[in-house]
């Protein structure tokens, strides 16, 4: 009876435990028990969910029994799943980083950290546009407050621009689920993708011009050029817990539009277009951000822009809309997630033991343990770059067999080019950071156990995910299949319950 009921876990035990951390004035021993307990908890409830969706069955999880398109519907499928199960991962390791100090840099860090996890299990369960919406709404509320948390000017300048910048994507959301619903007569996602096939006429035209719409506000929320301008600035201004967190807030964006393309403009007049603009897109955002990683002189600049490399891969990907690329993208979107997330970690620790040259990419004081955070930033280097033997070789090297040979022609070169930048990028910053930095005697300052646990935490996903490729590959093999009917997700008649009383609604 239990098991049924597990779709809603990932939504509740975060609102449950941000409400008893903002709730109660617990001191912060007690507010780190909380937090780390919870998201123990998510870890636990996340893999039972993958292995749930390993059935291939699809959930449709109706809150108070209210069945689509009028309730509030959840959707439990193979990629829902796979981003539920990240989330927790890469909350793990941000949330015992954070337990070494930087929490208590400012008030509700934990609760606002939780409130963050609802909003980003919310979006990857939702099976509607609004309930899209209103967990986007959370997971920004909790981001723009994190963002500035302990305070500083370039934290809060950076946080003015992303708070406004995101304010205009609601809105033209809400713009867009207004056309939608106008051509539809409905919200909710496996509804309105078999309305839209449907539709002919003016209602098509209407329908197009607010799926080119959304498609327009996930490109934001990824930061496709021209809209990633915001980013670099943002992440490398965030405290290193939160923009590891970051990581995966562009990659709500990829799944968004993952999910609305393969389910709801799939054979609709809006497909080819938004497959042309997110080709293009993704390898436009690829060109740019090598040229920004090339010319970053600040590390924690220098990640932002290697997360819009691997960002501009993933929407080239969905792009291509292939079974192959969709398959390849989920595998390269676990690994750089949690690659990015474990560079912004050890750059915050880089940063403590080198005084006022701080992150800079200048000559500063020597490192208080050069080698143990040598050999950290070395295996996130390697890991980001993709170079063999770890789990970054593989996923490249996926998405570019996945790719045709009209796209070849501009993948390979665009992908192999920006590895050649990041390996260039990051060379150059090693070199300053542990070889070229000898300034006076090294500071007494050294990384905290709680830091070095969240570090290796993410890092161990990178031999694990190369050792156990086989299995995870499967899995994403199987979840593009699962993309790629349409039917299965049409056809599913089963609805968990919340009420008590199965009948009570219709």
């Amino acid at each position: 009876m239990m098991a049924q009921h597990l779709p809603i876990l990932p939504i509740l035990l975060p609102m449950l435990a941000a409400l008893v951390l903002l709730g109660l004035r617990l001191d912060d021993a007690r507010q780190r028990l909380v937090s780390i307990t919870a998201t123990l908890l998510l870890v636990g409830i996340s893999t039972l969910l993958l292995d749930q969706a390993g059935s291939d069955q699809i959930l449709h999880y109706a809150l108070g029994n209210w069945q689509a398109p009028f309730g509030i519907a959840l959707t439990l499928d193979r990629l829902a799943a796979l981003m539920v199960v990240l989330t927790a991962v890469l909350a793990l390791g941000c949330v015992t980083f954070a337990c070494a100090g930087e929490d208590a840099q400012g008030s509700h860090f934990h609760g606002l950290f939780q409130l963050q996890l609802m909003g980003l299990n919310g979006a990857f369960l939702t099976g509607d546009l609004f309930n899209l919406f209103v967990f986007f709404e959370i997971l920004l509320l909790a981001s723009y407050a994190l963002l500035m948390h302990g305070g500083g000017k370039a934290r809060v300048g950076a946080g003015l621009h992303y708070v406004v910048l995101n304010l205009i994507g609601s809105a033209l959301f809400l713009i867009a689920l207004g056309v939608l619903y106008g051509a539809t007569g409905t919200l909710n996602m496996v509804d309105m993708g078999q309305r839209m096939a449907a539709l002919d006429g003016d209602q098509a035209a209407l329908a197009t011009t607010g799926a080119l719409l959304l498609v327009v506000v996930f490109s934001l929320k990824a930061a496709a050029l021209p809209l990633y301008f915001w980013l670099p600035r943002t992440y490398a201004a965030a405290p290193a817990p939160v923009a590891a967190l970051f990581a995966i807030m562009t990659k709500v964006g990829v799944y968004a539009l993952l999910r609305v393309e393969s389910l709801v403009f799939t054979d609709t007049p809006a497909s080819a277009p938004i497959q042309t603009w997110l080709w293009v897109a993704g390898l436009a955002t690829m060109a740019l951000a090598m040229i920004g990683a090339l010319g970053a002189r600040d590390l924690r600049m220098l990640v932002a822009y290697l997360v819009l490399i691997s960002v501009g891969a993933l929407l080239a990907a969905v792009g291509m809309d292939q079974r192959a690329s969709d398959a390849a993208l989920l595998y390269y979107l676990l690994h750089s997630t949690l690659v990015a997330a474990a560079l912004f970690l050890i750059a915050e620790l880089i940063d403590r033991q080198r005084g006022q040259a701080g992150t800079r990419l200048v000559c500063g004081r020597r490192l208080n343990q050069q080698r143990l955070l040598g050999g950290l930033f070395m295996i996130a280097a390697i890991g980001m770059v993709g170079l063999p033997p770890l789990s970054g070789a593989l996923g490249k090297m996926w998405l570019l067999q996945a790719a045709d040979d009209e796209q070849g022609l501009w993948l390979w070169a665009l992908l192999l080019l920006a590895t050649l930048a990041a390996l260039i990028a990051l060379s150059r910053a090693g070199s300053v950071l542990f070889w070229a930095s000898h300034q006076g005697k090294p500071g007494t300052q050294r990384a905290h156990p709680a830091q070095l646990v969240g570090v290796l935490w993410l890092l161990a996903s990178l031999p694990l995910l190369t050792l156990f490729a086989g299995p995870v590959s499967g899995y994403a093999e199987a979840t593009a299949a699962q993309l790629a009917r349409t039917d299965a997700t049409l056809d599913v008649p089963e609805t968990a319950p919340l009420a008590a009383d199965p009948g009570a609604r219709p």
